[in-house]
């Protein structure tokens, strides 16, 4: 594990990146002991559908390459709530209040605030009528949802998917990526020309799909032991 970074040098670092113009908002220093556990449902996906989120009036304004400063608080707070468990120079979000149309897969080096972000598709589960938004989350085995909360990068493997790498669960709402195969891989769905034919990416069974141009760069940002937070604020 890379030693833990001072708390102020890096979120100092974080919101001097133009990318964050707004992410001077307070951060908080600290969470509680440990993530609220979510009691878990037993679900059957094909007779009880994971209710969907209520749609807003207006969508949250987000933006390409733009990593809101709400969720970004978010983020922080759920890499302090995990301690050393995780490696604390470099964090990724999913902005799943963004379409899937854009770049809201956002990889961030918390040592200097610079970032980079990266077209991801969102689960069928979670999008059913394909929309190119995500609807809601599920963590059932067979659902086919993307599921909210902090993940931990883990193992690099190649399997159906060609290059993979691995996730474990943080969370309640989670924990079973191990069991859903939850990876970040590449697929042919999530490159960018999928946008210029369709106006949105296709969809993965749960899994983060990066596009096929991107996944060395993904893979090279992202690294085993570092957190990966997934979203829709």
């Amino acid at each position: 594990m890379i030693e833990r970074l001072g708390t102020v040098h890096a979120r100092r670092a974080v919101l001097k990146n133009g990318v964050l113009a707004l992410g001077a908002l307070a951060i908080p220093g600290a969470v509680s002991a440990a993530v609220q556990r979510l009691s878990q449902q037993a679900l059957e996906p094909q007779m009880q559908p994971v209710p969907a989120f209520p749609e807003p009036a207006t969508r949250p304004l987000t933006s390409a390459n733009v990593v809101r400063p709400q969720l970004l608080r978010r983020a922080l707070a759920a890499l302090d709530a995990q301690g050393s468990r995780v490696r604390r120079d470099r964090l990724a979000i999913a902005d799943f209040a963004a379409p899937s149309a854009q770049p809201r897969f956002h990889l961030i080096d918390l040592t200097d605030g610079s970032s980079r972000s990266f077209l991801v598709a969102h689960g069928s589960g979670s999008d059913p009528s394909h929309t190119g938004w995500l609807q809601r989350f599920s963590n059932e085995p067979g659902s086919n949802a993307s599921s909210e909360g902090a993940y931990m990068a883990a193992d690099y493997y190649v399997g159906k998917h060609g290059r993979s790498q691995r996730l474990i669960g943080l969370d309640a709402t989670n924990n079973n990526a191990l069991e859903r195969a939850l990876v970040v891989h590449a697929a042919w769905y999530a490159n960018p020309d999928m946008l210029r034919t369709h106006g949105m990416l296709g969809r993965s069974q749960g899994c983060f799909a990066v596009g096929d141009g991107d996944l060395d760069q993904v893979f090279a940002r992202l690294g085993e032991g570092r957190m990966i937070y997934a979203a829709k604020l």
